[in-house]
């Protein structure tokens, strides 16, 4: 059951605790997108429908249950964690839910709907404003997340670009559910990626379980994450100014990187066609998957795991006037491939 944020400071220790146990075990949904005259059924992994949207929901429960068992976190404790959004919503449910005061820092970038869920629930919001080096925020947020703690050693700082809890969220539960879903036949999965935590995870536990499966990493055009150049990029939840601790090329088969108008191409269409409303993450994953199917017509059974949801992105993906701000203009060629996209 998604959260009702506007209810959100008022829920009980009891609904808190309901909530997080909600988290996981996200279902699977079929479309088909139409690619040269032929349907190619794709399997979404809907991730957005965890308790506050996003699969950061995994990866926040992880994170303070790892730093719980090595005693790390008391009663005067301040948890912080440098985010682009979601996974401050996500830590913000979990620090609501254990007493644990929470700091999240954030960017310009960070949504509207983001800041107001995160407020809902309690999280004190720091926004850094200068641009990093490779032209991003996520190195000055982590600088600033540094001089916290170093300022005042009741500050516990997550960490989710290099606790091995992130990684081992989706080795143990994310991979596991999507492997059994699709009744052990996944010829290739296409996953999203920031810090590079969840592609780990899928792909370690796919190497183990499916060997035969392709394992396809989708980044932001404009990331460095697999060390390719910067560039700015409109897309948020995915892709980073930093390469990722958890990556290594054992783990995964390729990657692709996505476009800002491609992205948003594919999160509008498939809204329109389906009435699924997913994030700007999503959107990529979806453009990579069809570019994949057009290069390879025989391979049939694939998932797009899909981080978020769309609602996060009303001000920004969804709406007219914010594309025209940003100078992105959405067109049939930013669809690629894809003719048509079907609801199943």
């Amino acid at each position: 059951m998604p959260l009702d944020y506007m209810e959100a400071p008022h829920l009980t220790a009891t609904e808190l605790e309901a909530l997080v146990n909600q988290i996981g075990n996200t279902p699977m949904r079929q479309i088909s997108l139409v690619i040269e005259g032929k349907i190619r059924k794709t399997h979404l992994k809907l991730e957005n429908l965890n308790p506050t949207g996003s699969m950061k929901d995994r990866t926040g429960l992880a994170l303070i249950q790892y730093l719980e068992k090595q005693g790390r976190l008391h009663e005067e404790s301040i948890v912080i964690e440098s985010s682009s959004g979601n996974l401050g919503v996500a830590l913000a449910l979990q620090c609501k839910a254990k007493g644990y005061p929470f700091v999240a820092v954030i960017d310009p970038k960070t949504t509207q709907e983001n800041i107001f869920k995160m407020k809902a629930l309690g999280a004190a919001i720091e926004v850094v404003c200068q641009a990093d080096a490779k032209g991003g925020y996520l190195l000055s947020r982590l600088a600033y997340v540094r001089e916290m703690c170093c300022r005042d050693d009741r500050y516990i700082w997550t960490d989710q670009y290099s606790s091995p809890a992130n990684p081992l969220a989706h080795y143990s539960s994310t991979g596991p559910e999507i492997y059994h879903q699709m009744g052990r036949q996944v010829d290739a999965i296409f996953v999203p990626v920031s810090t590079g935590g969840t592609l780990a995870g899928i792909g370690r536990f796919f190497r183990e379980a499916s060997p035969s499966t392709r394992i396809i990493g989708v980044d932001a055009r404009g990331s460095v994450v697999f060390g390719t150049l910067p560039a700015e990029r409109k897309l948020t939840g995915i892709g980073s100014s930093r390469r990722s601790t958890f990556l290594q090329g054992s783990l995964y088969d390729t990657y692709i990187l996505v476009g800002d108008e491609e992205a948003f191409t594919f999160c509008r269409a498939l809204y329109v066609s389906t009435g699924i409303k997913l994030g700007g993450s999503s959107g990529a994953t979806l453009a990579a998957c069809a570019r994949y199917l057009a290069d390879h017509p025989s391979i049939e059974n694939v998932v797009c795991v899909c981080a978020d949801r769309g609602e996060n992105y009303d001000s920004s993906i969804f709406n007219d006037e914010w594309l025209y701000q940003q100078h992105v203009e959405l067109s049939r060629e930013s669809a690629g491939p894809v003719e048509q996209i079907l609801p199943a």
